[in-house]
């Protein structure tokens, strides 16, 4: 019973993955006015936030002034996240079953590269959009942060959980 529960289980550990690729292909197929506003009032939330916490008391110009001024790190920000978690969920699933080491950064680089160069040729045919060797790079960096963030996790949770339980 453990082992047919297991084989059934370990298959849907990819879901968040595919919701993950989802998600992007999804924010990628945005027309060039619609992903600009979507991140255009992410950093109206940012300076607001910032404005009324730290009391600052900004004028309409001066919030206007710092969301030019941030906006383009907003966006490229949510590139290397978007694809530090695509990582995450890529890599997690790869380990469980038994994808270690250098093999692990390797399948779950080529997974996230390709699909991060996949969806900026997608972008290429979106309307106001198109795509930028740049972005590649950002996604790629934010990926290779994710996956050496699931050695790491994978490494410490051996050593400290998994090891000594089995020493007893």
């Amino acid at each position: 019973m453990k082992f047919l529960l297991r084989f059934l289980l370990k298959p849907l550990s990819f879901l968040p993955a595919l919701l993950m690729m989802y998600l992007i292909f999804s924010l990628s197929a945005q027309d060039g006015t619609t992903s600009s506003n979507l991140s255009y009032n992410v950093s109206y939330t940012a300076v607001s936030f910032i404005d009324k916490t730290f009391d600052l008391e900004l004028t309409d110009k001066q919030i206007t002034r710092s969301i030019r001024k941030i906006h383009y790190y907003v966006r490229k920000l949510a590139h290397f996240t978007e694809y530090f978690l695509l990582a995450v969920s890529v890599s997690f699933p790869l380990y469980v079953y038994g994808i270690r080491g250098i093999w692990l950064i390797i399948t779950s680089g080529i997974l996230c590269v390709g699909f991060a160069s996949f969806d900026e040729l997608h972008q290429y045919f979106v309307r106001g959009r198109g795509c930028s060797a740049r972005d590649v790079i950002i996604d790629s960096c934010g990926s290779f942060l994710g996956i050496l963030f699931v050695r790491i996790s994978g490494y410490i949770g051996r050593k400290t959980i998994f090891e000594p339980l089995c020493r007893h």
